[in-house]
């Protein structure tokens, strides 16, 4: 799932405050300073798309990740895999591209998963 400039200032202030954050606070936070107005519009599409939750706090919202920042990247890499025309070299270009860290992470994990 791609997201705007705004969308993601949003939920990369939400993902560092897993507290939540206001509407107001957001706007607040954000460099570009954006209107509250235009915050909540943002904050509205991030809900339909799973990525926000909103509990009410007195008469405003306190927002929510819906998901840490690990659990969105993760998919967001299955979704762009999956949309690949030819898998095995779309994942051959990424682990030759990725840092050694990056490399030792990906072994790991696939050392460690559960065999099907």
């Amino acid at each position: 799932m791609r997201l705007g400039n705004l969308e993601r200032s949003i939920m990369e202030a939400l993902w560092n405050h897993p507290e939540g954050m206001l509407a107001q606070d957001l706007a607040d936070a954000l460099p570009s300073t954006p209107a509250v107005t235009t915050v909540l519009t943002v904050l509205v599409r991030l809900s339909r798309k799973g990525l926000v939750t909103r509990e009410r706090t007195g008469r405003a919202h306190l927002y929510h990740a819906s998901a840490g920042k690990d659990v969105f990247v993760a998919e967001a890499m299955r979704e762009v895999l999956d949309g690949a025309g030819d898998v095995e070299a779309a994942v051959s270009r990424f682990v030759g591209s990725v840092s050694p860290q990056v490399a030792a992470a990906l072994r790991d994990a696939l050392n460690s998963r559960d065999p099907d």
